[in-house]
């Protein structure tokens, strides 16, 4: 049983060996088919709902559709203030976050010096769809 064990890896690699062995003459004719016709390829940008929210923050946090993990990149919002920011929204703007219920005078203060850094765009089904309430 040990030998057939030993074998097994080699009979693969001399398996695989095979498999990449030059193809038959029919495969040249083939090539020199599509090469004689031309091939036109236009190039059309992917775009999704994610992708489009996304250009719309640049590089700011929407408070509406966004992850815990983003708050990671504050210093003091990870991820106790993350975690009460995203249980109180939505937001209709971004100075609503300081009327979050519970907030200490030290949480206010980091909100207050960073509202600059948040943004607030409609909810995104695309960043909130299930989401555990």
């Amino acid at each position: 049983m040990k030998r057939l064990l030993c074998l097994l890896p080699v009979l693969v690699l001399l398996l695989a060996c095979l498999g990449n062995a030059p193809r038959a003459q029919a495969a040249d004719l083939t090539d020199l088919l599509w090469q004689s016709s031309p091939v036109v390829v236009a190039e059309v940008p992917v775009r999704n709902k994610a992708d489009d929210k996304l250009a719309e923050i640049k590089d700011k946090i929407d408070l509406n559709n966004t992850n815990l993990r983003a708050f990671m990149k504050y210093r003091g919002f990870y991820p106790v203030l993350g975690r009460k920011i995203i249980k109180y929204a939505p937001y209709q703007q971004v100075e609503d976050v300081l009327d979050i219920p519970g907030l200490s005078d030290g949480q206010k203060e980091r909100l207050q010096a960073n509202l600059e850094n948040f943004t607030v765009t409609a909810v995104a089904d695309v960043y909130t769809q299930g989401a555990i309430a």
